[in-house]
Order: C-alpha cells, then sequence, then structure tokens
C-alpha cells in the first residue's frame, strides 16, 4: 500500500495564483509544492542545484516541520511511521 499521495494536484481547477488571498495562497502552494516533488521533476531539478542551493532548501525544510509540526505530528504526517 502506497504511503504518500499527491492527490490535491490532480484535482484542482481552481485558480494557481498568489496574492489574492490566504485561501489561494495555500492552494497555490500546494499545488507547487506537489508540482516539484513529481518524481522525474524533482530528480531533474535537484540533479541542476548548487550545493548550496541544496543545504539551504534542507534547512528551510526542516526549520519549517520543527516549527509547525508536533513530534507526534511529524512522525505519522511526514515520516509515515
Amino acid at each position: 500500500m502506497k504511503k504518500h499521495c499527491h492527490n490535491f494536484v490532480e484535482s484542482y481547477d481552481g485558480l494557481v495564483g498568489y496574492g489574492y488571498d490566504r485561501e489561494c495562497n495555500e492552494n497555490t502552494l500546494a499545488y507547487y509544492l506537489q508540482k516539484f516533488s513529481d518524481d522525474k521533476h524533482v530528480k531533474l531539478i535537484l540533479s541542476r542545484m548548487s550545493d548550496e542551493e541544496l543545504d539551504n532548501l534542507f534547512d528551510f525544510i526542516g526549520e519549517l516541520l520543527k516549527k509547525h509540526l508536533e513530534e507526534h505530528e511529524y512522525h505519522s504526517l511526514f515520516l509515515k511511521d
């Protein structure tokens, strides 16, 4: 059974644009993140990023996880323990 899903990007038919309102911003970021993490895309873009860009992205994601997830959420939602 698959642990991960990207259903939002497959079904969302609303506005993809940033700066309109909070709901549109959240939907646009969800859309972008799911498009970004597509296996073929992420493999290509990561191979083109500098070591510094990789470090910065990894650190930024880690900071967001620590700031916004409780430990049990980190394990259940992110790690899928």
